[in-house]
């Protein structure tokens, strides 16, 4: 009988590896809250569904890292800016490139698309703001502002806010206050109301009919890179170092702190009352979320649990505070901005060819054929029922590693908790099998506790200095020779492909019988196809059946990756040899290719049985051997 359980307020939701490199941006679709792209120093961007293992589209054709991404509010374009200040917008619809942008002559620092209009607007460390028509005529800037401020000392990055008129192609005004780089900015949605986030700790809201600032939010516990307002305009959430904090503005206040282990949280959005919250660290991306029906957004103020009892606000509220009118957005689009300054004719220029070859490098891959349909494809027929709403992310059963409200609780926390808990029924989780995680902080293969002193046993004395020095010395000198080994036998395969052999370096590492030396051999081979050859498949294809089984999951990946890299290149060719009709004399090289292809599929057909073993597993290795498996259905 399945048992009631109370649900968590915060969790993390998933944890990918979004790219070859580390990850350099990424951004959520606010409109749905469930698309995700992120850009690498791979040079591509890729789209992901929430909470969906497998990457739908990649989007390829820039030559140095993506330093930024936006997506359009329809979440219908895609427009991603390079450290060499190329900028490239695709047609997420169509899985096609619209045009390739350029002008700027310095690394993007920032994109957006126009809510309602059709502009695209750009900022780069070469000090200029560029705003760029959607119609992509030239592909070149409408509009840019100069003389710009200079990047600050303080970290290479502005200070201050300013408020643009696109229609007139002027600086409306300037907001000073901040003592550190402005981060990011939020416009009310629908007061005239502006939110800036600073490095120096501060949230500042300004009023866009006044100019003047409403009230500012200190004590933040770290630099402000992520805020977001309540799609009512209630408040503000805050994505703090570990934690959300909502805020009101008039006055200053904190209404709920939420503890979230999601790090420095890189970007927010909001979708069934549940706020979605991204970061990234090296090539990892991890999704959040929070249940917003059981966070305050309005009334009592908080305590601020992370750092100390005190409220943020000394002051009582103000209900008759005077509220800022609302706007309407209007029906039609921006007219076109005038020139502030006059584009140069490298910017005025027409496509060339050198532009009409970049773009035709520039591609749209399509990886995930099921998803893509989904998200996309919908749009552009006519349905004949309501839309269907992408359904809350269900939350998981409270357990000892609470994230909820730290304790001990203030004043507030205990009215909080006093509130009815949230009461789901959820089935037992089903047992996953054991498997080592690619860990980055320790050598593959190897543990570090084996080189550690034994854990203490309360009954014995404790070690004096010396004692417990040796043991250290113990375990270090066995940890050197471990990898003195390694690198020996891994420096043994370097030396023998330089003499141009890839087949020999394999089977010198295959006889070196360490699957450690063959994963890192298999790593780099992996990188280049050309490599591949048929009489190499007939030696790698045991190690992979190995690497298959191990319980590692790095092992497993790699061994994952060169089965689909076989599969692809040579299963066709293997069949079709396979299947053709004796010759008529000897032909040596020929029986050479059919002795070769008739092992490999032998061998494969031992793996397929493997691979279909393992494709119910469930995360990143169900998905990645559920693919397997449908690569070699030709097999069976």
């Amino acid at each position: 009988m399945a048992t009631p359980v109370v649900t968590k307020t915060a969790w993390k939701l998933q944890e990918i590896v979004a790219h070859a490199s580390n990850v350099s941006s990424l951004v959520l679709g606010k409109a749905s809250g469930r698309l995700l792209a992120t850009g690498g120093d791979d040079c591509r961007v890729n789209l992901w569904s929430i909470n969906k293992p497998n990457c739908i589209m990649s989007l390829t054709g820039h030559t140095s890292p993506v330093e930024s991404v936006r997506l359009n509010t329809p979440e219908e374009l895609i427009v991603a800016g390079s450290q060499s200040g190329s900028i490239r917008v695709w047609d997420l619809e169509a899985a096609k490139i619209l045009r390739t942008l350029m002008g700027h002559k310095a690394n993007i620092c920032s994109l957006d698309f126009h809510p309602y209009g059709e502009f695209v607007a750009s900022g780069s460390q070469d000090t200029n703001i560029k705003t760029w028509a959607q119609g992509w005529g030239l592909g070149s800037a409408d509009h840019t502002q100069v003389g710009s401020s200079p990047p600050s000392p303080l970290g290479g990055s502005w200070i201050r806010v300013r408020l643009w008129d696109l229609t007139a192609g002027k600086m409306m005004s300037e907001f000073p206050g901040h003592t550190g780089p402005v981060n990011v900015v939020e416009f009310h949605p629908n007061e005239y109301l502006l939110a800036s986030g600073s490095s120096d700790r501060t949230i500042r809201f300004w009023d866009l009919e006044k100019f003047q600032v409403v009230s500012c939010i200190e004590g933040e516990p770290g630099p402000v890179r992520s805020i977001l307002f309540n799609p009512d305009g209630c408040c503000l959430y805050s994505g703090c170092q570990d934690s959300l904090r909502v805020y009101g503005w008039e006055p200053e206040r904190c209404f709920d702190v939420v503890l979230v282990h999601w790090g420095k949280v890189a970007d927010l959005a909001i979708c069934n009352d549940q706020l979605i919250g991204v970061a990234f660290s090296q090539s990892n991306v991890s999704s959040y979320v929070v249940d917003l029906t059981r966070v305050t957004r309005t009334g009592t103020v908080a305590q601020d649990p992370v750092q100390d009892s005190r409220p943020l606000a000394q002051q009582p509220p103000h209900p008759s505070a005077p509220l800022r009118r609302i706007y309407e957005r209007p029906s039609t689009t921006c007219s076109k901005p005038q020139r502030v300054k006059q584009n140069s004719e490298s910017e005025r220029r027409s496509p060339s060819s050198e532009d009409d070859r970049d773009e035709r490098e520039s591609r749209a891959e399509i990886q995930n054929a099921e998803d893509y349909n989904e998200i996309f494809q919908p749009k552009n027929s006519i349905s004949r029922t309501p839309p269907r709403r992408s359904e809350p992310f269900p939350a998981p059963p409270e357990d000892g590693e609470s994230w909820g409200r730290a304790w001990p609780p203030g004043p507030f926390q205990l009215e909080v908790l006093s509130r009815p808990p949230v009461i789901t029924s959820t089935p037992a989780p089903k047992a996953e099998p054991a498997i080592f995680p690619a860990t980055r902080n320790e050598p593959i293969g190897l543990k570090a506790s084996d080189f550690l002193p034994a854990v203490k046993i309360p009954q014995q004395a404790e070690l004096v200095d010396e004692d417990a020095m040796s043991q250290i010395r113990k375990g270090h000198d066995t940890m050197c020779v471990v990898l003195t080994s390694r690198h020996k036998n891994l420096d043994t395969v370097r030396g023998v492909w330089t003499t141009g052999d890839i087949k020999t370096s394999v089977d010198s590492a295959v006889a070196i019988n360490d699957l450690s030396v063959v994963v890192d051999l298999l790593n780099i081979v992996n990188q280049k196809a050309s490599l591949w050859k048929l009489d190499l498949c007939t030696t790698v294809l045991p190690q992979i059946e190995k690497l298959l089984q191990s319980k590692y999951e790095s092992y497993v990946q790699t061994g994952c990756t060169s089965l689909k890299l076989i599969l692809q290149r040579f299963l066709p060719l293997i069949t079709d040899i396979l299947a053709a009709p004796p010759s008529v004399g000897v032909d040596i090289s020929r029986e050479e290719r059919l002795h070769k292809c008739r092992l490999c599929y032998k061998q494969l057909k031992s793996i397929s049985s493997l691979v279909k073993s393992k494709s119910g597993l469930s995360g990143r290795h169900g998905s990645a051997f559920r693919e397997l498996h449908l690569l070699m259905a030709s097999l069976d």
